[in-house]
């Protein structure tokens, strides 16, 4: 009665590349600010812009995931709940 989910993990090839991109995309951001044709302290404000950035997604990245398992763990209470409850059930006992 119970359908336990497969817990999906990914490959190390995906990890691999995601991390490769991640690198790809901060070294590419990073060259472009410092060779902008600006003053200094336009490419601090580009740098700390990107950095904020950065930071935010991984924030906003984790709270999902976090949101989402909370909301896993309730479903399988609530599950277990009515599992036990049917299993308590007999339909023949008089009220």
């Amino acid at each position: 009665m119970s359908d336990t989910p497969v817990k999906q993990q990914n490959t190390a090839a995906f990890y691999g590349q995601s991390v490769a991109s991640f690198a790809i995309a901060m070294a590419a951001t990073t060259i472009g600010i410092f060779r902008l044709d600006a003053d200094a302290w336009v490419r601090a404000f580009l740098a700390i812009a990107v950095l904020y950035l950065v930071t935010s997604a991984f924030t906003l990245a984790k709270v999902i995931r976090d949101r989402q398992e909370a909301g896993r763990i309730v479903s399988r209470v609530d599950q277990a709940r009515l599992e036990k409850l049917l299993s308590e059930h007999d339909p023949f006992e008089k009220l």
